[in-house]
């Protein structure tokens, strides 16, 4: 079975999309450690520069080969791990209540999850902020791209544009008008997943998904007999905690 890094290779030459559809340019290369990883892939753009994006950003899909925004990716990550960290911690937390663990090892082990927490919140906060940037850039590209088409209408209106290369160039516009457009809207939503997370402990759904364990656990814990030592719901051991730095495109 052919692995995703063995696809990577095959998209050598052939031309990037983004997400919604707009040309990118065209895989020129990839950077690989002397494990064999693929770390970065060398994007030839249209100015014919190289810039350089993570291995991970790019997914081959049949015969097409798309860039993935890495400002989703990077939201998709905290959205995954800050509640993912919360449950930890109030799974520790009923430990200790349930004296299934000494207070001092809770405490040693809840400033381990709190230090995370608070990396990862501030880091999602400072991508709220690139996300701002990038929203605006989407405004004012809407906002150049209708001055366009206005300007194409007034010129085909008066006789100085001929119907095909008229028909030709609104097709470009509306393109590239539907493609920001999406964009945008995908900016707006990340922003909002992100500042419910920032904004409270966990967001309401996933503490209405932990409330329900909690209570479908304790209606199993009364249907059995001899209560016996619920391991299989402890938390993933948090000795170590490690959180990758989610990587940037430069170019």
């Amino acid at each position: 079975m052919m692995t995703q890094e063995s696809n990577l290779f095959i998209s050598i030459g052939k031309q990037v999309k983004d997400e919604y559809g707009r040309t990118i340019g065209r895989v020129a290369s990839f950077a690989v450690n002397p494990n064999g990883r693929v770390d970065f892939a060398y994007i030839e753009q249209g100015d014919g520069k190289l810039a350089k994006y993570p291995a991970e950003s790019l997914k081959v899909e049949g015969s097409e080969t798309i860039l993935l925004s890495t400002t989703k990716t990077k939201a998709k990550t905290f959205c995954d791990q800050i509640p993912l960290i919360w449950r930890k911690d109030q799974a520790l937390k009923r430990l200790v209540e349930q004296n299934k663990i000494s207070p001092e090892v809770h405490e040693d082990l809840h400033k381990s999850f709190e230090g995370v927490l608070n990396q990862l919140k501030s880091e999602a906060q400072t991508l709220t902020e690139e996300i701002d940037k990038e929203t605006a850039g989407c405004a004012q590209g809407i906002k150049d791209l209708n001055y366009a088409l206005v300007n194409l209408e007034i010129e085909h209106e008066i006789g100085k544009i001929d119907d095909e290369s008229y028909q030709a160039a609104f097709t470009i516009i509306q393109e590239c008008l539907k493609g920001t457009n999406m964009k945008k809207s995908d900016l707006e939503t990340m922003k909002n997943e992100l500042l419910n997370i920032l904004l409270g402990e966990t967001p309401p759904q996933i503490e209405q998904e932990f409330k329900g364990e909690l209570i479908e656990k304790s209606k199993a814990q009364d249907e059995v007999l001899t209560p016996l030592p619920e391991a299989s719901n402890l938390p993933e051991p948090p000795v170590v905690v490690y959180v990758k730095e989610v990587g940037e495109a430069s170019g």
